[in-house]
């Protein structure tokens, strides 16, 4: 693999836009039983910046993406921990503590959500108009402003994505291909110019060109309007042309973080080179895929020690008994530094089990 690493924008002088700090988010599975399918999440965002969530399914990421902006099914809860967030006004919040009808206005105006499915987001019954118009509604602080005037302003994010507003706003959403609903619901999530943008899987079932195209204006969009964004995926290829930084996750925990540059090159964790190794190269030399055997282990009946070290070919005994923190191997500017969680992160060769390097 030769992915794409640009360089990340510097951090910005009054901190991070988001701060995540020590972040549990459960789900309740009975009157009494509880799932944790997050644990100690921990990471900061900087204005500007790109961040890929990255890790195989079921580890966690798309809860982390929905806990981050509260929108948890009801049998799921954030429980500990701080999701700080500086606003437009300068003002620093916890959107753990938000009551609701603040919680309702910052959605949207400050941080917004493409979820997975586009089909599944919009209701089948509503005209795409009827979409823009009850978001705009609900969400702006602005007085109740002229239908046409919002759909003039709808007409502009649709072009904005390369959409024909005439042909999109009057359709219903099956009407409408699966690019053009992505890129519909990309305009709506954009449209009160959100500082933060969170996308989940959002090129998954489309095809390649289409892909190609979404990611294309998603750059495009971002250099534009300067938002930050959370990029959920199981595409590597796509998080190091997206992202400026990579979290990869692991049952339910962050086990490495640093700038692209660093994760694909000089990753630390067995974990993340598993997933690079695990996918063909489109340049540079051949060599055969190495697929990960196992997998993750279930959130009811963690190991003891290393969550990993179950399928790692570089665990020690130490592993089996011992789970490491997430700690900075090389620190830098605030928001790019190369953290991970492994006993043997330093780089030293390691003994394996059966004795072979």
């Amino acid at each position: 693999m030769s992915p794409v690493t640009p360089t990340p924008p510097a951090p910005a002088a009054d901190g991070p836009l988001l701060s995540v700090r020590g972040v549990d988010v459960g789900y309740r599975t009975g009157r009494r039983t509880r799932l944790t399918a997050v644990h100690d999440a921990s990471f900061d965002l900087y204005p500007g910046q790109s961040m890929a969530l990255v890790g195989e399914s079921g580890c966690g990421k798309t809860t982390l993406g929905l806990g981050l902006l509260r929108l948890l099914p009801r049998t799921g809860t954030v429980s500990a921990g701080q999701i700080l967030f500086r606003r437009k006004s300068g003002d620093q919040v916890d959107v753990r503590t938000l009551a609701k009808e603040d919680l309702r206005r910052f959605r949207w105006n400050e941080a917004a959500m493409v979820f997975q499915g586009a089909m599944n987001a919009f209701n089948p019954v509503l005209r795409m108009e009827e979409h823009f118009l009850d978001t705009f509604r609900a969400h702006e602080r602005r007085t109740r402003r002229p239908r046409a005037e919002i759909l003039e302003e709808s007409a502009e994010l649709l072009e904005m994505v390369r959409l024909d507003p005439a042909r999109v706003l009057p359709s219903h959403p099956h009407e409408l291909s699966g690019g053009m609903r992505q890129r519909a619901l990309i305009a709506l999530a954009l449209a009160l110019r959100p500082q933060l943008l969170i996308l989940d899987e959002p090129t998954t079932a489309l095809d390649v060109l289409t892909q190609r195209s979404v990611v294309e204006q998603l750059t495009e969009l971002r250099e534009r309007l300067r938002f930050s964004m959370v990029f959920i995926t199981h595409d590597l290829g796509l998080a190091a042309e997206l992202a400026d930084r990579v979290g990869t996750m692991y049952a339910g925990r962050l086990i490495e973080t640093g700038t692209t540059r660093d994760l694909f090159h000089r990753a630390r964790h067995p974990y993340t080179s598993a997933l690079i190794g695990s996918v063909p190269p489109v340049a540079g030399d051949r060599h055969v895929p190495e697929p990960l055997p196992g997998g993750p282990p279930g959130l009811n009946a963690l190991p003891p020690g290393c969550s990993f070290e179950p399928r790692c070919p570089r665990a020690t005994e130490e592993c089996t008994a011992t789970r490491p923190e997430l700690r900075v191997l090389h620190p830098r500017d605030e928001g790019l530094s190369h953290a991970a969680a492994c006993l043997h992160a330093d780089g030293a060769e390691l003994p394996t089990r059966g004795g072979h390097p």
